[in-house]
C-alpha cells in the first residue's frame, strides 16, 4: 500500500510539474520574417547563435528552460533562433540578409544579419530585442542565467525601458517589478 502511495504521489508530482511547464516555441528567422505584426504588440526575442558557442548551448540548458523567462517569451516575445553562421536569405524591416557562401573547408562567414544587428561586438550569445515593427531596440550579449534575463525580459516586454534606468530597474525589480510582473505571469 505505501508502494502504490509513493508511486501515485510521484506521477501526480510528475504531472502537476508538466501542467506548469512552458515550453518555447522558436521561429526560424524566415518565419518572423513574415509575421504581420499589425495589430500585435509583441516584441521579438532574436537568439544568435553559432554550432560552435558551448555558451550558447548552456542557455539553452539553463536558461531556456526556466519556466519564468519561458513564459515571458512565449507570451510577449515572438522567439526567434538564428544560426549566426547560416546561409538563410529574408527581408527583415525592408532589407534583404543573406550569407556568401564560404570556401570548402573553410569556417562559415558570419551572416550579414548578425553583422548589422551585432556590429563590432560580434560575440555568442547574442540576443537582439525588436519592436513589433521589427525596429531593433537593443542587443544583449553573453550567457544570462535564468535571473538576470527574466529581469531584462520584462525591462523591454513591459516597457519600463521608456521609463528607467536598467541600472536602477535591476535595484528595485524585487521588491517593486517582480510582484506586478508574476501576478501578469499567474506566477504565485
Amino acid at each position: 500500500m505505501t508502494k502504490k502511495l509513493l508511486l501515485f504521489l510521484t506521477l501526480a508530482c510528475f504531472f502537476a510539474g508538466g501542467i506548469q511547464a512552458q515550453h518555447i516555441e522558436w521561429k526560424s528567422i524566415e518565419q518572423a520574417a513574415k509575421i504581420d505584426t499589425k495589430g500585435n504588440a509583441k516584441l521579438y526575442f532574436v537568439d544568435f547563435y553559432t554550432s560552435w558557442c558551448g555558451w550558447c548551448k548552456k542557455m539553452d540548458r539553463n536558461t531556456f528552460t526556466n519556466a519564468t523567462v519561458a513564459k515571458i517569451l512565449s507570451t510577449y516575445y515572438i522567439p526567434v533562433k538564428f544560426d549566426a553562421e547560416g546561409s538563410s536569405e529574408f527581408t527583415w524591416n525592408g532589407t534583404k540578409y543573406n550569407n556568401t557562401i564560404t570556401a570548402p573547408g573553410a569556417r562559415p562567414s558570419t551572416h550579414s544579419f548578425a553583422r548589422k544587428v551585432l556590429g563590432t561586438q560580434m560575440g555568442f550569445p547574442s540576443f537582439g530585442i525588436f519592436a513589433s515593427n521589427k525596429s531593433q531596440i537593443t542587443v544583449i550579449q553573453g550567457y544570462q542565467t535564468p535571473e538576470d534575463l527574466v529581469v531584462m525580459l520584462w525591462f523591454f516586454a513591459s516597457g519600463d525601458y521608456k521609463h528607467y534606468a536598467f541600472d536602477k530597474y535591476v535595484k528595485i525589480f524585487d521588491k517593486e517589478i517582480r510582484p506586478t510582473m508574476n501576478k501578469k505571469l499567474g506566477i504565485q
